[in-house]
Parts: structure tokens; C-alpha cells; sequence
């Protein structure tokens, strides 16, 4: 009889062994399991070691929990349930958790109780980069995306329908809690006795809900009171009840609560070397805080040169970076940019970068010649020049220049900061200025495709506080992640404990 052409099992699957053979055997030796477990071995958890208390029952050393979630983040898997399924069924999983199966509850306390030490370990993830000669801080780039807020736009409420709810629950309560004593009253008399049940319960709900639409209320209050002070509120401004510290964002008609990544990224190997997450939908005040987190995050270090895009371009961002002296690229958009053929040979309307300005008179001059003088400033620092009438009812370029129905002169607004935009303007259309930039897409913009490519495109807790340290963690793992693949190119090599960099 001839035997099938198959292989047969080496052993039976239920057959117990006469000597112990360690389960881990089974993973393929370059599993990144065991690079990242050299990685995890540098980080310092004396912080978050300080917290716990000999007395009660032993914890999960922090080591390991902070482990077994940098690996799930480095690998997509962020539910604390899927966390801890992972950890009784995945054998790479199994060998970061030192075959300790944490219960889904203490990972997920444990991530919302230390959102401030995922900040520090994200600062010992880029000094480890920086050691290791993986991230420089020759060309860092700026950047931010978009991700969801842990709530809907189904949990939120516009300030009028607060306003207008509140009025009808105060309503509602007090004719609840009058029926209640009139109900009171009668059957006292009848049964000397209190019952009724099922108004106070109503009572009860409404009463919760009220609470509900106070606070959500005063949230709104307060944050349009940080934003706007002394300015009255617009009805249509809205709030989530869920997480009242997230924004509705978004573009192209699509929007939801979100909060505004930033993450400043290193050319070399792209190593997030700075991080912070933002409540604004613009990107127009994030140079500062985000020179700041590098600075933090490097010992004290900020970059030699940075590539930023247009979203960038405010008098704000323009000087954070000409008060630390860091070599900024940031691109202009089409206002910012002249007529690139002769005026005269061109059908194109005129812009801002068209004019000139002289900043020793604070005036701007027209391509024909006219004058635009300095007219009012407003609360915000903007400023307006306008040309008079008459010149450009008399100009060349008046059909590709004024837009005004009522005959008025050319309008020109900028800021107080437009000589750092002139500079700008110049630096970006240099050779030199244009070579620098176009790097730029291919050292920041791939980091948020696989941080997003992995699944992580919104927050799992809520405030602004803990989504900030979520973000620091992922952020974390993600510069860990091209640690260990460094280890696996070989250009990182562990050495007496410590890891080291491979000489070149």
C-alpha cells in the first residue's frame, strides 16, 4: 500500500512531552517581538514605578503593561480587549507580555491613568533615536492631521438649543416637583402615608439631564470666553457632551469633532522627534508650541532647517521662527506669489505678491504706479491699504485689478509682519529655497500614512488631557517601530545591555 503524499505531524498534537521545550521556539527568528524587547529594555519607569504601593496585592510591573501596549499600537491593535485577547492567543504577543494575560480593564486603566508618562516615554523614544544616530536635526519637517474625538456630532448641541433646553427642563422640573407635592398632599390625606413612584423617577431623569445641559453649557461659555473675551456668542456655535474639549473640524464639506495632530519629523530616518495635539482646526498658531515640544523632547535641542506648508503661514509662525533663528521654508500660496510672466503679457489677476511694499513708509506700491496707503488697522492686528479711486479708474491694470462694484480703489490686508512674509517670499522662490522644500512631503507626510495605514485615526478616551497622551504614546511606537526595523537592517546592535549604533 502505497503511503499518501503528504507530510506527516512530528508529534501528536495533544502528546505531552518527556522534556520541556520553550513554546517561543516556534517564532521565526527575525520576529521583531525580539528586537522590540532590547528597545523596551532602555526605557526608564522609575516615574510611573514610584506611583505603586507594597501594600495590597501585587500589580503588573509597569514594564511590561507599557510594553505590551507600545507593541499593540506599533502593530494597529488598540482596543484594550483585543489587547488582551492578543496576549493569550499571539505568540509574539505572549513573549512581550512575559506570558502575563493583563485583563483588558487594568490596560485600559492603565493607559488613561498615565497619559502623563506616555509624554515622557515618547521624549526617551526620540533621545534614544538621537543616540543612536537614527534623527540628526538637520531638516525636520512640520506637519498636522486630523484625528477623530472619542464622540459624534449626534452627542453635541448648538449653544441656542443649550439655551433653549435648559429653559424648557427648569420648566419641566418645577411642574414635575409641584405634581409630586400635590400628590403628596392627597394621598397624605387618604393613606397617611407618601407614594407615587413614578414622578420622582421622571423627576430624577430630568433632573440628570439638566445637569447635563448646565455643564455642557458652561464648557461652551468658558471656551468661547478663552477664545473671543467679551464677545457675544453665536448661536449656531456647538459643543460635544461626550468630549466637550474636541472641535468640529474638517474640509470638503465633511466634518466631525476632531482634535489637530502635530508631529515635526526628522529626514533621516523619520523619527518623530517632536509632538503635540492641538484644539485648533487651523495650523495658523502651531509653530511655537511645536518648536517648544521639540525642544523638550531633544534636551534642548531645535532643528538646523524645517520644511513647512502654506497652512503654516501666519505673522505668528513667521516669528516664533525668526525668534529662535531656525532656517524656515514655509510655501506661499498663490496670493504670495508675482506674476511669473511680464505684466503686460499676462491675463492673470493681480495679487498681493504683485504689489510691492515699503516697509520704511509702511505703504504699497501698484504695478502702474499708484500708491496704497495705510487706511485702518483692526482688533486682530490685521491692516488694510487701499489706492485711491481715481488712480485706478486711470490705470492699465485696472480690469485685472480692482473687484470693487462701487468704483472703490484697489484693498490690500496683510499684518504688522509683512516684512517676515516679504523675506519669506524671496527665500521660497531661490533655487535654493525650492530644493529644500520639495523634500519636504517625503519626510513628514509618509509618517501620518502609516501611522493612519495602521488603523489609528481617532482616540479611544476623551479630554483633551488624555487624547494628548494617547497621541504621545502612538507617537511613541512609532518611533520605536523604526528603531527595531534599524536593529533588523543592522544599523543598531545591542552591546553589554544598551543598544548602539553599527559604525558605518
Amino acid at each position: 500500500m502505497q503511503s499518501p503524499p503528504f507530510k506527516d505531524s512530528p508529534i501528536e498534537v495533544d502528546q505531552r512531552l518527556l522534556f520541556p521545550s520553550n513554546i517561543f521556539d516556534l517564532l521565526a527568528e527575525d520576529n521583531d517581538c525580539f528586537v522590540y524587547e532590547e528597545s523596551f529594555t532602555q526605557l526608564d519607569m522609575s516615574v510611573v514605578e514610584q506611583q505603586y504601593s507594597r501594600i495590597g496585592q501585587r500589580a503588573y510591573h509597569p514594564r511590561a503593561l507599557v510594553s505590551i501596549l507600545i507593541y499593540a499600537y506599533s502593530h494597529g491593535v488598540f482596543s484594550s480587549r483585543e489587547i488582551q485577547r492578543r496576549c493569550r492567543q499571539d505568540l509574539a504577543f505572549m513573549y512581550i507580555a512575559q506570558m502575563q494575560c493583563p485583563d483588558f480593564r487594568v490596560l485600559s486603566d492603565f493607559r488613561k491613568n498615565h497619559m502623563a508618562f506616555f509624554h515622557d516615554c515618547f521624549r526617551q523614544s526620540v533621545q534614544m533615536a538621537l543616540e543612536l544616530k537614527l534623527a540628526s536635526l538637520g531638516h525636520i519637517s512640520l506637519d498636522g492631521s486630523k484625528f477623530k474625538a472619542n464622540t459624534s456630532k449626534h452627542k453635541a448641541m448648538s449653544y441656542k438649543h443649550l439655551k433653549e433646553q435648559e429653559t424648557e427642563l427648569t420648566a419641566q422640573i418645577a411642574d414635575l416637583i409641584g405634581k409630586a407635592e400635590r400628590c403628596d398632599d392627597a394621598e397624605n390625606q387618604v393613606y397617611q402615608q407618601q407614594t407615587g413612584y413614578e414622578i420622582p423617577d421622571d423627576l430624577k431623569h430630568k433632573q440628570q439631564r439638566q445637569q447635563k445641559i448646565r455643564a455642557a453649557k458652561k464648557a461652551l461659555e468658558e471656551r468661547e470666553e478663552t477664545l473671543y473675551p467679551g464677545q457675544p456668542i453665536d448661536d449656531k456655535k456647538q459643543i460635544s457632551f461626550a468630549d466637550t474639549d474636541a472641535r468640529i473640524m474638517g474640509k470638503k464639506g465633511h466634518f466631525q469633532y476632531s482634535y489637530n495632530g502635530q508631529i515635526s519629523v526628522d529626514s533621516d530616518h523619520q523619527i518623530i522627534v517632536g509632538q503635540h495635539l492641538s484644539q485648533n482646526a487651523n495650523d495658523i498658531q502651531e509653530v511655537g508650541p511645536a518648536l517648544d515640544a521639540i525642544h523638550v523632547a531633544t534636551g534642548g535641542q531645535l532643528p538646523e532647517k524645517m520644511s513647512i506648508d502654506n497652512g503654516y503661514m501666519s505673522g505668528a509662525n513667521l516669528v516664533a521662527l525668526e525668534k529662535v533663528q531656525v532656517d524656515a521654508y514655509i510655501a506661499t500660496d498663490r496670493g504670495e506669489k508675482p506674476c511669473p510672466t511680464p505684466l503686460g503679457a499676462s491675463t492673470r489677476k493681480l495679487v498681493k505678491a504683485d504689489f510691492d511694499y515699503h516697509p520704511g513708509v509702511d505703504h504699497f506700491t501698484c504695478p502702474g504706479g499708484a500708491v496704497l496707503a495705510l487706511k485702518r488697522c483692526s482688533n486682530d492686528g490685521r491692516k488694510f491699504y487701499q489706492a485711491a479711486a481715481a488712480d485706478c479708474a486711470a490705470c492699465l491694470f485696472q480690469s485685472r485689478c480692482c473687484q470693487s462694484d462701487k468704483g472703490q480703489g484697489r484693498t490690500i490686508s496683510t499684518d504688522d509682519k509683512e516684512p517676515l512674509r516679504q523675506q519669506m517670499n524671496e527665500k521660497m522662490a531661490s533655487t535654493e529655497g525650492r530644493e529644500v522644500y520639495k523634500d519636504r512631503k517625503t519626510i513628514v507626510e509618509p509618517v501620518f500614512g502609516q501611522i493612519k495605514n495602521l488603523g489609528f485615526d481617532g482616540f479611544s478616551v476623551r479630554s483633551h488631557l488624555k487624547a494628548a497622551g494617547e497621541f504621545a504614546l502612538m507617537c511613541a511606537s512609532h518611533n520605536l517601530k523604526k528603531i527595531a526595523k534599524a536593529m533588523a537592517k543592522g544599523l543598531v546592535r545591542p552591546e553589554y545591555g544598551n543598544l548602539v549604533p553599527n559604525p558605518t
